[in-house]
């Protein structure tokens, strides 16, 4: 008899239904709405400074702290990651997922050919592990692959971008890219929590909204204009002004999919590693994509 979870329609969360209490409580509701809303902000945002000031820290302090920092956050993400897949009834072999989320950031420390010999490691190994586990299905070794992938793969990027240019200019690069992201999640945030009516999609993330999605693009372009106001890199200000806007934008995506992740498996959070946020994967979904984006478009356009 399979010991295997077996996978079941996504549950309600717990948390809706306080939220349907306080829709159908009237007016007292309204009137603890802007002190609810002002409580929520100020433990998001005493969190997330916490969370930047370590993070800032280590991109300061050189590479190699950076690639520790991120090795780290790419093992917890993974590890965010297979608990929520695990509600869905996929089993991913986690040890050797997680191990190569660690492992990803580090090699991008050495040659480029260390992430890709990592990478077909990863492969190779799964595929083996499939061959000899008759019970192991094909869509646990692909949540087994897209986790490590998803997380330590994506975020190297971090450190590569760290490593491309040396000294003060490049923690100030670093710095820039993960803080355009950041202020646009926060820019959106306050945006969308004040003036948002028009919703992006809200069967999959319901608080998102098109006023919101705009003002996350205005407090990335604001950052990506300071770093072109240095003039510490050959940034145009009209390119400047683009990376702005297309690190957003995949900000933004690589947000909707984890929120497509967590409401296919019918949970809110990823974890709760975080106040106000939730876990590491919820603080690092933009970073995902964006500074992967952020690279190549510094790559493509001369300045690294």
């Amino acid at each position: 008899m399979s010991d295997r979870p077996k996978a079941s329609a996504p549950k309600t969360p717990v948390s809706a239904a306080p939220a349907r209490k306080a829709a159908t409580a009237g007016a007292p509701a309204a009137k603890n709405g802007t002190g609810s809303w002002l409580a929520g902000f100020i433990t998001r945002a005493a969190a997330g400074i916490v969370y930047a000031v370590v993070f800032i820290l280590c991109l300061v302090l050189g590479i190699v702290p950076t690639a520790i920092f991120v090795s780290v956050m790419s093992g917890l993400c993974c590890y965010e990651f297979f608990r929520m897949t695990r509600l869905d009834g996929k089993m991913a072999n986690e040890r050797m997922g997680i191990a190569a989320a660690v492992l990803f950031p580090l090699s991008a420390l050495g040659d480029s050919m260390l992430l890709n010999a990592l990478l077909f490691a990863l492969m190779l190994a799964v595929g083996i592990w499939y061959v000899w586990s008759p019970r192991t299905r094909i869509s646990d070794v692909a949540v087994t692959l897209m986790g490590p992938i998803y997380t330590g793969f994506m975020l190297s990027a971090i450190v590569l971008l760290r490593d491309a240019v040396p000294g003060f200019a490049g923690a100030l690069l670093s710095v820039g890219v993960c803080a355009s992201l950041w202020v646009s999640d926060s820019f959106a945030y306050i945006v969308g929590s004040r003036i948002g009516k028009h919703k992006m999609v809200p069967k999959i993330s319901p608080k998102k909204s098109w006023e919101g999605f705009a003002g996350g693009i205005l407090g990335s372009v604001l950052i990506w204009l300071i770093l072109w106001a240095t003039h510490f890199y050959k940034l145009s200000l009209p390119y400047a002004m683009l990376c702005g806007v297309v690190v957003s934008i995949l900000g933004v995506i690589g947000d909707l999919i984890e929120s497509r992740i967590k409401r296919g498996v019918g949970v809110k959070d990823s974890g709760n590693l975080i106040p106000g946020h939730g876990g590491m994967l919820d603080r690092s979904d933009s970073l995902i994509f964006g500074c992967i984006t952020a690279q190549l478009l510094l790559m493509i356009g001369g300045v690294l």
